[in-house]
């Protein structure tokens, strides 16, 4: 079985998701604090500032107590490109530094610092419990057994390749709310010990769509979310 066929699957299937191995875009800004005139408001750009500079060194310190050889100089950036939904994700560049994205839509739509502060927690969280590398290994560990079963069925080239990515499909949600839940729990840590409400940030999953129990869905709902960062937040 090729090993390049099982990576070019599993680049297509993880691509878009919280925790992400899509490039980074060149619209991203280098310099979050310096002046982008993108920014829909002084307020908003004043809001995600603070919070950068405030979340961004206790996420660091968080990483490096809860991690051994990990780069955890986290970059903050920002996607000013206008046609891009509300959204944010983890993901690391060619030298292996997570990087934190959030879309000027997500930070326009954002209500107060608390919002900002629990969402980039939350990207944070999912690099220091490396959810991109075990979503890797589970995609490529599902796609190889599929490739491999269909081998033994007689399967031709074609047949095992589409038997890798359906593998790795599943082998890439098979934990993903799971995943999701955890970086809840540990980005209400990280907003908490920099000073903001993660409770009140966690008001942002009251206004998107609710993904609810969807079979092989990536997200859990937002109620379940909800819940665990109210938990977190009451036993700190």
């Amino acid at each position: 079985m090729r090993k390049s066929g099982v990576f070019a699957v599993m680049a297509v299937v993880l691509a878009g998701c919280s925790v992400s191995t899509q490039p980074i875009p060149s619209a991203l800004s280098t310099e979050v604090l310096s002046n982008i005139s993108p920014f829909p408001t002084l307020e908003m750009k004043r809001n995600f500032s603070n919070v950068v500079e405030t979340l961004e060194p206790i996420a660091e310190r968080e990483c490096r107590a809860r991690t051994s050889r990990v780069n955890c100089n986290f970059k903050i950036l920002v996607d000013e490109r206008p046609d891009q939904p509300p959204n944010a994700f983890q993901t690391i560049d060619q030298s292996g530094r997570p990087i934190i994205a959030f879309t000027l839509q997500l930070i326009a739509d954002a209500r107060n610092q608390d919002e900002l502060a629990f969402i980039m927690g939350h990207e944070a969280a999912h690099h220091i419990a490396d959810h991109l590398g075990r979503q890797q290994r589970n995609a490529v560990a599902r796609a190889v057994i599929a490739g491999a079963l269909t081998i033994l069925r007689g399967g031709d080239a074609t047949a095992v390749e589409v038997a890798q990515q359906r593998g790795a499909q599943v082998g890439a949600r098979t934990y993903s709310k799971d995943f999701e839940l955890e970086a809840d729990a540990l980005g209400t840590i990280i907003a908490s010990r920099a000073g903001y409400d993660p409770v009140r940030g966690a008001e942002f999953f009251t206004r998107i769509p609710d993904p609810g129990d969807k079979f092989l869905g990536t997200h859990p709902p937002n109620g379940q979310r909800i819940e665990t960062v109210r938990r977190v937040a009451a036993g700190l």
